[in-house]
Order: structure tokens, then C-alpha cells, then sequence
């Protein structure tokens, strides 16, 4: 009998699932966020160390034990954190096995495609897209954001919607419902308060806030609904830049959709659909509907030398239940 490990380390919460060769979910443990950026690798060792803990004792299964494990990381952006974040896991487990180390973008791609090779777009609080073709090269964007030009997370599409206010504050377009939004949700008496205390930083905005923009998208405010259909737009480019860099553009390549900006549904998903099938006709759109942690636990199966697709559907069942139960 064989043992795999899969861990999904996030910037607010760390899920840990250990199945065997038959695809039986044995152990599963969670904990608090493990993004070092800003607290450190002590935050990341705590958070392995804490769900591997409880998967392995649930499990009745010991580090030396596992065959293969995968990590997918928040805030592992870079080549030259890797070293770093292997010591954050070999203090944390004890692991001896093959391991794959990835940014928690590859969990997306590698849960929700059919055999581990297309496209995952991540829009959340911001935005990610990792890709992998059929020869297990990588594709990526930067990911950290509008700087880079980068758009469609929900602090992105907020700070479009803050354009919007202001394009109508100084009457460079009409008004839009988007101002009292901005209003209610920093407490400002007036537009001209609210651009003063963003400008001198007393009032702050926040990406939950986007879903307010989507409820005026959909009740018919054609700022919200610039912003939301922009956003769309950008997420496609996204995914076309690493179609490209894989050069998948004529193949039947699976994008994936993660994150809870897609939770506003065909807004933001047809605008984000029209691009991509304009570059890549034979393009599949799957929202993601598996835990990612799943796509951590296929990256350990696979760095240990097993398949575990033919097995995926029964472990989707069995993390479902052990989430349930969180």
C-alpha cells in the first residue's frame, strides 16, 4: 500500500489530505494561513506542520511513510524562494519522499483539468494564471497585480470601479451608483472626501467590496458594468498570454476558472470566454468545482510515480466529506 500527501497552503487557511494507491481519503487536517510574504517562513512551517500533523494522525500514517507529496503554496512566487520553502517543509514533516513544490495557482490547474495539462485563471482577492502543457512545460503571468498590468482580482476590479467614481466626480462621465457604494462602504461625507482620505490613507477599500460592483452591474449601472465586462476582458488576455507561451493556441486546451470573482457568474465569465475563444477556437471553459487541495495531492501522486486521475472523482467524494466535517 502506498501513501500521498497533498497540501494547500493559502494565505488564509492550509488544508492537508492524505489517500492512498486505491484513492481512499485516510486523513485530512487544516490549520491558519502559510503566505510568508510579510510574516515570514516561521508562518508557512507552522501552518505545514500544524494540517500534516493532523492528516498523519488521523491517518495513522508517519512521515517516512508517504510516497509522494505536493505542495501548492501561496506567495511561493519566484525560483529563488524555493530553497527556503523546502526547509519550511522538511522541518514541518520530516518527509523523505519525492516532493513538487509549486505556487497554489497550479492547484487550480491541476484539480480541475482532466489530466493535469491546460490553463488555471485564479481571480480572487487578486488574480493568478498558471498553465502546463502536454510536456510538462509551465506557463505564468507575474501575478502581483496592476503594476504589472495585470487585472481581475477583486481589488483590481475595485480600483477600477474608484475610476469610475471619479471619472464622474469630475464630470468626465455621468454619474454612476458606484459613488454611493464608495461612500457607504468608507464612511465618507462626500466625493470629495472620499478622494482626500484614499489620497492621504484614512479611508481604505477592500476587494469584498467588488461584490457590491457586481450587484450594480447587474441592476443596470453602465460604469459597474464597464468595469465588470473590462475585468472579464483582462482575465481572457491572462489566459491567452500563457496559451501562447505553451502554444496550445490550436489545441483542445482546458482553462480553468478558481477564485470567487467567477461566483458572479456570466459577467464576468462571457466577456473572459469571447477572448479566449478568439485566440483559442477549440478552448474548453471549466469552472472549477474540486477542492484545491485536490491539485496538490495529484502533484505529490505524480512526483511519486502514480497516475491518480482515474482516480480523481472518488477522491473529489471523499475530500467533500472530510470538508464537510471541518
Amino acid at each position: 500500500m502506498a501513501y500521498f500527501l497533498g497540501i494547500d497552503v493559502g494565505s488564509s487557511k492550509t488544508h492537508a489530505l492524505i489517500v492512498d494507491d486505491q484513492g481512499r481519503c485516510l486523513g485530512f487536517g487544516h490549520s491558519g494561513g502559510g503566505n510568508h510574504q510579510g510574516r515570514g517562513y516561521e508562518v508557512t512551517t507552522a501552518a505545514i506542520r500544524e494540517a500534516f500533523a493532523q492528516a498523519a494522525k488521523m491517518a495513522g500514517v508517519s512521515a517516512v511513510q508517504i510516497a509522494g507529496a505536493g505542495f501548492g503554496i501561496a506567495g511561493y512566487d519566484w525560483p529563488s524562494e524555493l530553497d527556503d520553502h523546502l526547509a519550511s517543509i522538511r522541518e514541518a514533516t520530516g518527509l523523505a519522499c519525492p516532493l513538487e513544490v509549486v505556487n497554489d495557482g497550479v492547484n487550480g490547474l491541476m484539480a480541475g483539468t482532466t489530466h493535469g495539462w491546460g490553463v488555471n485563471v485564479t481571480a480572487g482577492s487578486g488574480v493568478n494564471a498558471r498553465g502546463r502543457n502536454r510536456q510538462g512545460r509551465e506557463g505564468r503571468i507575474v501575478g502581483n497585480g496592476t503594476y504589472f498590468g495585470e487585472y481581475g482580482g477583486g481589488i483590481e476590479i475595485v480600483g477600477s470601479a474608484l475610476q469610475e467614481v471619479n471619472y464622474a466626480w469630475i464630470k468626465r462621465n455621468p454619474p454612476t451608483a458606484l459613488t454611493g457604494i464608495f461612500l457607504d462602504a468608507t464612511g465618507a461625507k462626500s466625493e470629495i472626501d472620499l478622494m482626500e482620505g484614499l489620497s492621504n490613507g484614512y479611508y481604505h477599500l477592500y476587494p469584498a467590496l467588488a461584490i457590491k460592483i457586481f450587484e450594480a452591474a447587474r441592476a443596470g449601472d453602465e460604469a459597474a458594468q464597464r468595469v465588470i465586462r473590462f475585468s472579464g476582458q483582462e482575465l481572457g488576455h491572462l489566459a491567452v498570454a500563457v496559451i501562447r507561451q505553451l502554444g496550445m493556441e490550436n489545441e483542445a486546451v482546458e482553462v480553468v476558472q478558481s477564485g470567487s470573482v467567477f461566483d458572479g457568474g456570466a459577467l464576468i465569465s462571457d466577456p473572459m470566454r469571447e477572448v479566449i475563444l478568439a485566440a483559442a477556437p477549440g478552448a474548453k471553459i471549466i469552472r472549477l468545482d474540486a477542492p484545491p487541495v485536490l491539485g496538490s495531492l495529484l502533484l505529490g501522486m505524480e512526483a511519486g510515480g502514480f497516475d491518480g486521475y482515474p482516480l480523481r472523482e472518488q477522491i473529489i467524494a471523499s475530500i467533500r466529506e472530510w470538508l464537510e466535517q471541518e
